[in-house]
């Protein structure tokens, strides 16, 4: 906005000028003018780079929400592979048990075939006879006959059974087809999610590149400060590595006041896997030393210590015992926004993680705003 001097005090500064000049002050009438000008005007607006400064960091905070957001749809979408996994997998053994159903139930046919064909040779022609004759099917013939009289209780038991199992497995195909069917569908329905927060993340990124200079410094004070915490936690954790329980407490104890003491971790050594990995990217379902999601991080320590756990933060929270936050031990599993994130606690108060799309491996603090508001819990793989 253009500014423009009160024109009365305007009028009081001329006046005052004239009057300098016929006393011989003229040399202190531009000073005089100046200072009534400088006494006129008002508080000066935000310097243009103070206002860039806080724009920038109004989109970096926006950036920074979309870009957790987005983890979090990784995880639902790991969740939901994971599931579909099971299934495929139930799908596979139950078609191998329909197999074996269809052929035991075969063997038992044949076996009845030939028990009625006893029967019929031994005398009691008549009745067999006629339902032999009259049926289209062994399964009519079976349906038809009073096996009560015509059949010896085994054959029938035998027959009640692997019929009962047929349908039973043809049911549970059934079942698992359906749920198949729902899960691809829930995967198909993160994947939309995936794709929406994508786009989303894409204009912000755009805004960024116009704020580049302001967002660069911001994001190099920040890596600047997560450097630092990373090499202060990989220093603490290498001189504490005499002191970090090693054996497994036992049985679950009860302390003096009552409180439950859970036994120690055997996997305080996934801490040191993690943090080899401190700068590396986060990738999208990433779950190898090239790049991590959140659970991707977690499950591939575990692994190097022979401790299988599924791609999935929400799947990782069924694993293990809790733990109340207070007796938290490195290597424990915390977790924060509902579930949809997960890192492993290192010590002091700090854990490390793979916290998003566009951030690396790094270590956070328990104690940041952000990570306390959104606290779940922990799990002790034991």
């Amino acid at each position: 906005m253009t500014y423009r001097p009160h024109p009365v005090r305007v009028s009081r500064a001329l006046r005052w000028a004239a009057a300098a000049r016929r006393r011989g002050h003229a040399p202190h009438v531009l000073l005089g003018i100046l200072a009534a000008f400088a006494v006129a005007a008002p508080a000066s607006a935000t310097p243009p780079l103070s206002a860039k400064q806080a724009e920038a960091d109004q989109v970096y905070a926006q950036v920074q929400a979309l870009d957790r957001a987005l983890g979090q749809a990784d995880e639902r979408l790991n969740l939901a592979n994971y599931r579909l996994n099971q299934v495929q997998h139930d799908i596979v053994e139950n078609a191998r048990a329909l197999v074996v159903a269809k052929a035991n139930l075969k063997k038992s046919r044949d076996a009845i075939a030939q028990r009625l064909v006893t029967l019929y040779t031994a005398g009691d022609s008549n009745s067999t006879l006629e339902v032999l004759i009259g049926a289209r099917s062994l399964d009519e013939v079976l349906t038809q006959l009073d096996t009560a009289s015509k059949v010896s209780n085994l054959d029938a038991q035998v027959i009640n059974q692997v019929q009962k199992f047929q349908v039973s497995v043809r049911t549970h195909a059934a079942q698992l087809r359906v749920e198949r069917s729902q899960v691809a569908k829930l995967v198909a329905a993160r994947r939309a999610q995936e794709r929406a927060a994508a786009s989303k993340l894409n204009e912000r990124r755009r805004l960024l590149n116009s704020l580049n200079g302001e967002i660069a410094r911001l994001v190099a004070q920040a890596h600047a400060r997560e450097l630092l915490a990373a090499q202060r936690a990989r220093a603490r954790y290498n001189a504490n590595q005499s002191t970090l329980p090693t054996s497994v407490i036992g049985a679950t104890a009860s302390a003096a006041e009552g409180e439950t003491i859970l036994p120690s971790s055997n996997y305080t050594g996934v801490v040191g896997v993690a943090m080899q990995f401190l700068g590396t990217p986060y990738v999208w379902a990433g779950a190898a030393p090239g790049g991590f999601d959140c659970s991707g991080l977690v499950s591939y320590a575990y692994a190097q210590l022979g401790v299988s756990l599924p791609h999935s933060s929400y799947a990782m929270w069924g694993y293990g015992t809790a733990v109340p936050r207070d007796q938290l031990q490195p290597g424990d599993m915390v977790f924060f926004e509902g579930l949809g994130h997960v890192g492993i606690y290192i010590g002091g108060g700090q854990f490390v993680h793979a916290p998003h799309t566009g951030d690396v491996v790094k270590i956070s603090s328990l104690y940041d705003a952000f990570y306390t508001a959104n606290y779940v819990g922990a799990r002790r793989v034991i």
